[in-house]
């Protein structure tokens, strides 16, 4: 059995709207356009972020979800603006956003495998430092460090090589490793794709955790993690926003319906057999139990998962 994260939640917790105010960080997406070769793979996105907000980005495939955290984070070139606290960062390059406290994840875990949790989560900590201080042997642990290790649940595994951890830990040490770095907007692309129940359910804890104080945006198709921990929802189809809100909102949405269902029916209903865009995920947007089949829009050959698939 996979160890899982105990940290203590926080007394505050992720909530609609973020929970600090507007003397909070925030991330500010207007009018975001991300083109190949005529291509629109997003149009004209606009999306608030605010600290203390856990908001999932939810579509069939193709819709335009990695492409955009792609944009925000400086991997692909787009039009239009991405403000972090006012300051602009289309144009910038990719670590530079990093340095401003943006980061994000991939579907597969980037991490050094052979190198131990507790080397990783130093190298993470030391992206800011001169390359030559990183061939030293540190004479005690940094403390962000020792943070980091508690509230991702590897304590007891910072000796052991990451190539040797479970898929669920190889994932919340990629968390880690963007925690020490000061990251307080983190982007995660299907963070619990491949994990047992018991992975998903603490990864979901770890998530409430960092959430409280940081704004994390997750790409999700598994909708009944979405349902258990979103304070939010932003739904894209097309490469465009189609609905935002709290989970009960966006479920009760005849738009999100039609595009999960291929009807009006309601949201949440035992018979409707759906695919998230044609995967096999997990049925509908609020759908009980019914296993997906082929039913999304027919843009599951689109460019975002051709770009996926060359990055």
């Amino acid at each position: 059995m996979t160890p899982v994260p105990t940290t203590a939640a926080p007394s505050v917790g992720p909530t609609h709207g973020g929970n600090a105010g507007m003397s909070s960080q925030y991330l500010e997406v207007r009018g975001l356009t991300v083109e190949f070769d005529g291509f629109k793979a997003n149009t004209d996105v606009d999306l608030t972020l605010m600290q203390g907000d856990l908001r999932f980005l939810i579509g069939p495939n193709g819709a335009g979800k990695t492409t955009l955290i792609d944009a925000i984070t400086g991997l692909v070139p787009a039009t239009g603006s991405v403000t972090k606290s006012g300051v602009e960062l289309l144009g910038k390059k990719t670590h530079r956003i990093a340095r401003l406290g943006v980061g994000r994840t991939f579907q597969t875990a980037s991490i050094f495998e052979n190198l131990t949790v507790l080397q990783n989560l130093d190298i993470a900590a030391g992206a800011g430092r001169p390359w030559r201080t990183l061939l030293r042997r540190r004479r005690s642990v940094p403390t962000a460090v020792e943070d980091a290790l508690e509230t991702i649940g590897l304590t007891d595994r910072r000796d052991t090589p990451a190539g040797s951890l479970a898929h669920g830990q190889k994932q919340w040490l990629e968390i880690g490793m963007l925690l020490v770095q000061n990251a307080d907007v983190l982007f995660l692309d299907e963070p619990v794709a491949g994990m047992s129940h018991e992975e998903r359910e603490a990864t979901g804890q770890l998530l409430r955790r960092i959430g409280a104080d940081r704004t994390v945006v997750v790409v999700e198709h598994d909708m009944e993690f979405m349902r258990r921990f979103a304070t939010s929802v932003m739904v894209l189809a097309g490469g465009r926003v189609l609905a935002e809100g709290t989970v009960a909102e966006v479920q009760a949405n005849p738009e999100v319906q039609r595009v999960y269902l291929g009807t009006t029916a309601a949201v949440g209903g035992s018979a409707d057999t759906a695919a998230v865009g044609g995967s096999a995920d997990t049925a509908a947007v609020g759908g009980s139990a019914d296993t997906a089949a082929s039913g999304g829009p027919d843009d599951t050959t689109s460019q975002e998962d051709d770009h996926a698939e060359t990055r």
